[in-house]
């Protein structure tokens, strides 16, 4: 089972979640579990989980390159690039790498077969394992986007490639509601949306959840700093028909296990219970 712990915006808690979540599975569960970090901007389920991560592998995308002495400077590729990436002139050919999304239009444009293909590094993908308690061990992925590149679905891509169906994948999605949030919640069977009770939260909370909807991902809720703010957050779960999943107080003890980057206890959030009710929900 595939399961993406999402949030409409950043600080609610996710990485709080999803880590807890893939330590307490790998403790409690027979099969293997393996958790991905897809936040490839600024992964850090790493500072939790302290994995070994003896394997690196680059991500790239293809991006053209123009033999001139084939080109006659139709404007063919330029035409049909969406992304504005190629700029063909009379006698010059520019190609504008950071905008390219290696979707190979061009190549298949060139009547003259003047574009080929180099690749450009954008990431790299670590893989290794973390010991948890008693020589548990967890299976630990996570992508990095190299600094400056705008393109993060295609490390998140070239993460999800691991995923291993006979085991159970916890995956830890970026903040907010874009396209690298798309591309880590499709083909999941399940999504976690963590939330607190503020305004703030609960907005984007809405928007993270006509996102799920629009994928047709069965979801469910967990409320972070669950006894501050109000209760518009749980009014809105039950109008909406939207399962409350877990509730996890705003104790001064998990801030202080956080900033020490430790993991929790069931006793401070009890996340086998979670995961029961995820199981109730998918086989639903």
């Amino acid at each position: 089972m595939i399961i993406t712990v999402a949030s409409g915006k950043g600080g609610t808690g996710k990485t709080l979640v999803s880590t807890n979540l893939a330590a307490t599975l790998a403790l409690t569960l027979d099969k293997k579990v393996a958790y991905m970090d897809c936040d490839v901007e600024e992964p850090n389920g790493h500072i939790f989980l302290k994995p070994k991560l003896p394997k690196v592998e680059t991500v790239s995308i293809p991006v053209p390159v123009c033999n001139k002495e084939l080109c006659d400077y139709c404007g063919k590729c330029g035409e049909v690039c969406q992304f504005n990436a190629i700029l063909p002139a009379k006698n010059m050919f520019l190609v504008f790498e950071e905008m390219c999304h290696g979707c190979g239009s061009c190549i298949l444009a060139c009547k003259k077969k003047a574009l080929t293909e180099k690749k450009r590094e954008i990431g790299i993908v670590e893989s290794g394992s973390s010991t948890i308690r008693n020589n548990k061990q967890l299976n630990f992925f996570h992508g990095k986007l190299k600094i400056g590149e705008p393109m993060a679905p295609p490390v998140i891509k070239a993460l999800k490639k691991h995923i291993n169906k006979n085991e159970t994948v916890i995956l830890d999605a970026p903040p907010g509601t874009s396209c690298p949030v798309v591309e880590t919640i499709s083909n999941s069977d399940f999504v976690i949306l963590v939330t607190e009770p503020t305004p703030f939260g609960l907005h984007d909370l809405k928007l993270a959840v006509d996102v799920v909807r629009k994928i047709n991902v069965p979801f469910g809720v967990v409320l972070n700093k669950s006894d501050l703010g109000n209760n518009k957050t749980n009014e809105f779960c039950e109008q909406e028909n939207i399962p409350l999943l877990l509730s996890i107080p705003h104790d001064k003890a998990i801030a202080h296990a956080y900033s020490k980057g430790e993991l929790l206890t069931n006793k401070q959030a009890n996340f086998n219970a979670l995961y029961k009710k995820i199981l109730e929900k998918v086989n639903k």
